[in-house]
């Protein structure tokens, strides 16, 4: 069982009143985790000492904070198999997944570190004679990160790593569903050696949220929000940011749409729709979770794709025997359940898996989906995948567009020019030419449109997020003025 603490000042620290919570496993119902459960002061006690600690942190030169971040990167993927561990414990994923984010949040650390130096400014010409004019970009303050559970390590870094290269302090919000896996973080961190107060953790039962994240917005000390999670809960943190007048970065659901034309190669777009729609069970913000065909290849996909998915089973992770773990928890089983329901009593057919008694899903394939269906609008954030078959390639631009999200998406075709046409027209952040729309490097511009949220992450487009422009002039010489 995992003992999680908070972490103010580089201290591991007591919930008041020593409050505690616990998490289960989601396939055994065993409590794997025992974590702090913070209060509002305790909240408050974390973002003072990253108010405390900005001045330090702010003025200490890039290269030091470069450093401090490649060798958090080195810790970070030095706990490879604790992750394996936590993420199967404490969300049923498999340890592969557990692997996968340890590399891929390792390389989101080295990649800010690079942008310690990158805090760019320009002279900007002036009118005024002998005046000397500079747009200089300078870190905020104190950043909260607020991050989820489904790629818990990834998705932790992203929420801290730009902040701290700029020059930030933060206040990292661990998820209720996997704070001992978010632990490994900042535990990372602190071992690389930040200074006391850059790197705070709280963590709290889930029933406290709503009134930590509310104080946490409204901290004087807090400049910016950085939030992942659903587009639900987004809208809350928008509007109390909105009331605060504190700048929020959003990445929040998706539907993401997989277009699949008549010239496209079948097997790379089954492949491609296999691995987007069920890497872990499907719960990434970017799954594939509406196939849309033409008519002139629905038929031959459509049969290659079940076949593969009824290869795609669940399993206990501790077994590995099979490529897919649990979903998070029995209530999101039952949503998926209704879902699948909902659009089989309404004549779509399932090709593969279908409806579980058990958080163990197996890939499930449904075939037929019309806009009558709860899942055609839903997200299910699970390992189901609905096709939808257009009429031609104008109408499956219109299904594609027929959504809330516009995060990922991708379009097949052998046609360069055409398929470029049509990435064009689709209404997303994110979109991939002949490949899976789950995709991330540290180094891209992650984010989404619409219900999807707002702003960028990765490398030099967040640190527009995470840094001031300021107006900075000097004068040389005497000034006209005219009185």
């Amino acid at each position: 069982m995992f003992e999680v603490s908070m972490l103010v000042n580089n201290q591991q620290k007591h919930a008041q009143n020593n409050r505690t919570y616990e998490c289960k496993n989601p396939i055994s119902g065993e409590v794997v985790s025992v974590a702090a459960a913070a209060s509002v002061s305790d909240a408050m006690s974390a973002a003072d000492a990253a108010a405390a600690a900005f001045p330090v942190w702010s003025g200490m030169a890039p290269n030091e904070r470069r450093s401090i971040l490649l060798k958090a990167a080195d810790c970070l993927a030095a706990k490879a198999d604790e992750a394996a561990q936590t993420v199967m414990q404490e969300m049923g994923a498999t340890p592969m997944w557990g692997g996968f984010n340890i590399h891929l949040a390792s390389s989101m650390l080295r990649e800010a570190a690079s942008m310690t130096t990158q805090l760019n400014g320009e002279i900007v010409p002036s009118d005024v004679p002998g005046l000397t004019a500079m747009a200089v970009r300078q870190p905020v303050g104190v950043v909260l990160g607020i991050a989820p559970w489904n790629a818990p390590i990834i998705l932790g870094v992203r929420s801290i790593a730009m902040p701290l290269a700029c020059g930030n302090t933060v206040v990292f919000k661990a998820s209720e569903i996997c704070p001992a896996t978010h632990q490994l973080i900042a535990q990372s961190l602190i071992e690389a050696g930040a200074p006391e107060g850059v790197i705070n953790m709280v963590t709290n039962a889930p029933e406290d949220a709503p009134n930590i994240v509310k104080a946490l917005i409204e901290h004087p000390a807090i400049r910016r929000v950085n939030f992942t999670g659903s587009t639900r809960v987004g809208r809350i943190i928008a509007s109390l940011c909105a009331e605060n007048l504190k700048p929020a970065l959003l990445e929040l659901g998706g539907k993401a749409p997989m277009i699949v034309l008549d010239d496209a190669d079948v097997d790379a777009a089954v492949n491609a729709a296999a691995f987007g729609a069920y890497m872990n069970q499907g719960q990434i913000c970017m799954s594939t979770e509406r196939l849309i065909v033409t008519p002139g290849i629905a038929d031959e996909l459509i049969d290659k794709l079940a076949a593969k998915a009824r290869t795609i089973t669940a399993a206990a992770p501790e077994k590995g025997e099979a490529i897919l773990g649990s979903v998070v928890n029995a209530a999101a089983l039952e949503r998926l359940n209704r879902l699948v329901a909902d659009a089989e009593k309404k004549g779509a057919k399932v090709l593969s898996g279908g409806q579980a008694d058990t958080v163990l899903m197996d890939a499930t394939l449904i075939d037929g989906v019309t806009s009558s269906m709860q899942i055609y609008s839903e997200e299910s954030f699970g390992p189901v995948l609905s096709v939808i078959r257009a009429q031609n390639e104008e109408d499956a631009i219109r299904i594609a567009n027929d959504s809330d999200y516009g995060l990922s998406s991708a379009v097949f075709s052998q046609d360069y020019n055409k398929a470029m046409a049509i990435v064009n027209r689709i209404e997303s952040g994110i979109c991939h030419i002949n490949g899976p729309t789950v995709q991330d490097e540290a180094q891209m511009p992650f984010g989404g449109v619409k219900g999807s949220g707002y702003g960028r992450f990765g490398s030099k487009a967040a640190i527009n997020e995470f840094t001031e422009l300021r107006w900075i002039t000097n004068q040389a010489g005497k000034r006209h003025y005219p009185f």
